[in-house]
């Protein structure tokens, strides 16, 4: 039997194999190199192959869903069947070398202490992505294409939230038990720009409570995946440790239930004590968008409250926002409480991440309406990766109405250019509506939580006169207008408009925050 004494001779069979499924067409191989970076080949003989991981879960997905093409790759290769058994081993490290010789997974840095790379958890692959990337859907069943100006967004949802006006009265066991079985880890597709978050995710979710990672905060722009994160959280901490109670609110949910609670307290004094309770009783709390507790002091006090009851005692806090902890306009003591644990951001998919989104929306239409003999050709798959926005809610309204077109027609097959004419005024990239320089002004307005007419008048506090001069370097930058022009915007002349371009552009050179400020306006900017 060839063992651990000739490591050498086993990775090497353990790469060939590797290699030889990603050869299969029904292997992502993205997806599975991924996974297996983190699995070690222990011992080899005719016939039987030991491999360990270092837990479970991994365990669990690996038996699930590569496990037969393993065996059949290494059937081919040594015409023999095999038994392939996946162990557990807590104590492991990942292999000094990923597949096929490959560096050795990094770890992304993080302001808390967090397992190296060797300890980080793999990424799922994609079998079913209604959510993979967007928030909360009910299910997926492929509807009627939608016009992409009726498509739902983050913010339709957060007004259609049911209160919880009456959450005291409920049983917090009977709430945390519904489970949302689209939102999971295992179908959230991966990339490099959302890596790291999955495996804080992940960390969170195997052992809640860790000091590292508590409060857990994601941040991220509309539909990057947060709330599929934090849902898959819950899912996976009611599915393996249905003993706690978890609790998952918006923060618009918890206004309303704040406002609720006090318009009732002059009738029943236990309103406040009852919806504070409700959620003092949470082992793992999730709170999503928290941004919008700006402005709102008396529910985010209460919050507070809440938030350190629940860490004093050990228990799980997961915040999201669309915006850095820093860019949130609430007091500096509840913002430092908020990132004192583990921070992280999600950033938007790169073409290779859309791609495999593409691919797993076509399989789950595939299995969903029993269609297995759909097919679109890869060069269709990455035009449509290509010329999505960042939001996957886009990428996958594109898929739902190619899907539909070529079944409603009885179309076999599609060619690229009646792709191009069938989409072309449904990605944000290909819109002809014009930025404006009311438009930037809205989005930076809205960044830093200042008026219009603060952005227009006369004031130069700080915390309006920063704002203004980026507005005005994100004008030049992006629409190219004359000095003269974007001074007139602002009520002011040229000579202030060069003086803020400048400013802005010195503050580029060397401050972080500043430049991330900027990149993360000129996305939510250049996706109007």
């Amino acid at each position: 039997m060839t063992s651990l004494s000739s490591n050498a001779s086993l990775a090497s069979k353990w790469n060939e194999v590797c290699d030889h499924a990603t050869s299969f067409d029904d292997v992502d191989s993205s997806q599975f190199n991924a996974l297996m970076e983190r699995v070690v080949p222990q011992a080899m003989s005719d016939g039987f192959l030991l491999v360990t991981v270092d837990n479970s879960f991994l365990k669990t997905w690996i038996e699930r869903n590569f496990l037969a093409s393993i065996q059949r790759s290494l059937e081919e290769l040594y015409a023999t069947p095999f038994t392939v058994v996946i162990e557990v081993d807590p104590s492991q490290s990942a292999p000094a070398e990923g597949v096929n010789g490959g560096a050795p997974a990094q770890a992304t840095p993080a302001p808390a202490p967090l397992r190296t790379a060797a300890e980080t958890p793999i990424p799922a692959a994609v079998p079913t992505p209604a959510s993979a990337w967007a928030e909360p859907e009910p299910t997926m069943t492929v509807p009627t294409p939608v016009p992409p100006d009726q498509l739902t967004t983050e913010s339709d949802r957060v007004e259609d939230a049911e209160p919880p006006a009456s959450l005291a009265a409920v049983p917090a066991r009977a709430k945390s038990t519904s489970t949302f079985s689209t939102l999971t880890f295992e179908n959230y597709v991966i990339g490099e720009s959302n890596r790291m978050a999955y495996s804080m995710a992940v960390q969170v979710a195997e052992v809640p409570g860790r000091s590292s990672l508590n409060p857990l905060f994601i941040y991220g722009k509309s539909g990057l995946g947060k709330t599929h994160l934090m849902r898959a959280i819950q899912n996976y901490v009611n599915e393996t440790q249905p003993e706690l109670i978890t609790i998952y609110a918006d923060s618009e949910e918890l206004i309303s239930g704040y406002t609720d609670a006090a318009a009732e307290s002059d009738r029943e004094k236990l309103s406040y004590k009852n919806f504070k309770t409700y959620y003092e009783n949470a082992d793992v709390l999730l709170i999503d968008d928290i941004q919008f507790l700006q402005g709102k002091p008396g529910t985010l006090d209460i919050v507070f409250q809440i938030f350190n009851k629940l860490i004093n005692q050990g228990k799980q806090i997961v915040l999201s926002a669309d915006r850095a902890p820093k860019n949130i306009d609430i007091d500096e003591r509840y913002s430092s409480r908020f990132v004192q644990g583990g921070t992280i951001d999600i950033q938007p998919p790169e073409v290779e991440t859309k791609l495999a989104i593409v691919k797993s929306f076509i399989n789950e239409y595939r299995q969903t309406e029993g269609n297995y003999d759909l097919s679109i050709p890869e060069n269709i798959q990455m035009y449509i990766a290509e010329n999505s926005g960042s939001n996957i809610r886009e990428l996958k309204g594109a898929v739902t109405i190619l899907v539909y077109h070529m079944t409603f027609s009885g179309q076999g097959e599609i060619t690229q250019s009646e792709v191009e004419q069938l989409l072309e005024n449904h990605f944000s990239k290909g819109m002809s509506r014009n930025i404006t320089i009311d438009d930037i002004q809205k989005e930076v307005e809205q960044f830093y939580n200042i008026k219009h007419a603060d952005m227009v008048g006369r004031s130069r506090a700080r915390e309006v006169l920063f704002p203004r001069q980026v507005a005005m370097y994100l004008c030049r930058q992006l629409l190219d207008q004359p000095f003269n022009d974007i001074g007139k915007k602002f009520a002011r002349d040229h000579t202030t408009a060069m003086h803020s371009v400048a400013k802005v552009e010195k503050m580029l050179l060397t401050n972080r925050d500043v430049q991330e400020e900027i990149e993360t306006l000129k996305k939510i900017i250049n996706e109007l």
